[in-house]
């Protein structure tokens, strides 16, 4: 079996995903996660820096750099920061979750997204496997919550939505099965850091 380092979970409990490039981190970030954590009843939350996002066409700052910002926000003994994908080797969300799935069985993960993810999660590779192998956790964004009920894959799969007044029992759930909440969100976003100058392009990859 692949010998990778992750954080300490014991099969059965309950690990919420929550992917990105993270360029920058900021309190956005940590703000979900904790939602996240009590919306779902997640024993554990991973942030999972990618080594570079597919959909996007310029490559963030460096993943070193990434992690170290990420591990200098984090300050929760439940939420850990990983570099998975990179160590896995793997670039999209599918063969990430099939290869965590390998290396860790008996842990049941959830993935984790803003509302704004499932508006266009049908265009993501592999779509349908992802939600027919782990729940999913939506948690509402500001100008989101219309389109991303009205998406593709919130009407195919409308039949397997967990109330939001269930969100607890979403861990525990077997796939698929999707959840969507509402939460207050904070006013502040990767891009909007990037273009005031609070995360410099010097040494972006």
């Amino acid at each position: 079996m692949m010998k990778i380092a992750l954080p300490y979970v014991r099969p059965g409990q309950v690990v919420g995903l929550l992917g990105g490039s993270f360029d920058p981190p900021h309190e956005g970030h940590v703000h979900i996660s904790r939602e996240a954590l009590k919306r779902f009843g997640l024993d554990q939350l991973w942030w999972l820096v990618s080594p570079g996002n597919p959909l996007k066409r310029h490559g963030p700052a460096p993943l070193a750099r990434r992690m170290a910002a990420c591990r200098a926000l984090v300050d929760h003994p439940r939420i850990h920061v990983t570099d998975a994908e990179a160590q896995l080797g793997t670039r999209y969300t599918a063969q990430t979750l099939r290869a965590l799935q390998a290396v860790r069985p008996g842990v049941r993960f959830v993935w984790l997204m803003g509302a704004d993810n499932l508006a266009q999660f049908d265009q993501w590779q592999d779509w349908r496997d992802i939600i027919e192998r782990v729940p999913m956790g939506v948690l509402a964004r500001p100008g989101q919550r219309i389109s991303a009920r009205m998406s593709k894959a919130a009407r195919v799969y409308s039949d397997v939505r967990l109330p939001a007044t269930l969100s607890h029992r979403l861990g525990h759930s077997d796939p698929p099965a999707w959840c969507f909440v509402n939460v207050p969100m904070r006013a502040v976003s990767s891009t909007g850091l990037r273009a005031r100058g609070d995360w410099p392009k010097s040494g972006r990859g």
